[in-house]
Formats: structure tokens, C-alpha cells, sequence
């Protein structure tokens, strides 16, 4: 994994993500995969950007999500591109649901946990900040 500054041709959100950093800064980030290792080696690459650093990145999903997560250092903005997807959040003793169709976007708000379901073949745009993202089974 390997942060890059050229940015002059086409990148392929669904194989190269983009990092977002301070001073309006956008890298690409080849070689990441969502592998404990290689985020681990990403979020020290990205350190020096703190909570103010996100990754975008365009994810294709179907089903019902295998895992919870949430984004202690701020907002996470959800972007459904193609599909339909619902994202489940909780809400103390009980969960909310805010379905998303084409072109329609949601923010999951700093420290709470959220999962996405979709219903048949979806693509979405995440815009997510790094920093002490959690996860766990669900």
C-alpha cells in the first residue's frame, strides 16, 4: 500500500481509493484492501492527518451486511450509486432504518453503529473517515 500524488488520469474508485487530507490534499491509495494489515499500514500513512482524514471509495454490495461498524472521529457519508440499500443504524435500544435508492445519500453520524443491507446488486460511493473506525460481527 502506497499513497500516490499523481492524479492527472482516471482512477477507478472501485479498485484505487482516494485519501482526503488536510490542506484539501487528495491521494490516491494503491494497493488497499479491506485487510486488518493493509488498513493498519493506511491509517499510519495517514496519521499526520488526524480526524479530519476520510477515504473514498466506490463499493459494490448485495445481501444483508456481515458486520457493524462505526466512525468514532466524525460523519460518514453513504452515496447509493446504482441499487437500492438500506442503512440500519442503532439507536440505544432500538435500530433505524433509512433506505436509499439511486442518487440518494445519508450521513451516519460520528460514533454510531451502522450496518448496509442491499436489496439485489448495489454500488455505493463512501466517503468515510479512517481514524478509530470499529467493527464488529453482526
Amino acid at each position: 500500500m502506497k499513497l500516490l500524488d499523481d492524479n492527472t488520469h482516471a482512477i477507478d474508485l472501485l479498485t484505487t481509493p482516494l485519501h482526503l487530507g488536510l490542506g484539501s490534499r487528495a491521494r490516491q491509495v494503491d494497493g488497499f484492501a479491506f485487510d486488518p494489515a493493509v488498513v493498519r499500514e493506511y491509517a499510519e500513512a495517514v496519521a499526520e492527518d488526524g480526524a479530519e482524514g476520510r477515504i473514498v471509495v466506490v463499493i459494490d454490495e448485495e445481501g444483508p451486511g456481515d458486520h457493524w461498524e462505526r466512525h468514532p472521529a466524525g460523519d460518514e457519508v453513504i452515496v447509493c450509486l446504482s441499487g437500492t440499500v438500506s442503512v440500519v443504524r442503532e439507536a440505544g435500544e432500538r435500530t433505524e432504518q433509512v433506505v436509499l435508492r439511486q442518487g440518494e445519500a445519508t450521513v451516519n453520524p460520528a460514533g454510531v453503529w451502522h450496518a448496509v443491507d442491499a436489496a439485489g446488486p448495489a454500488r455505493l460511493l463512501t466517503i468515510t473517515p479512517g481514524l478509530g473506525t470499529e467493527h464488529r460481527r453482526r
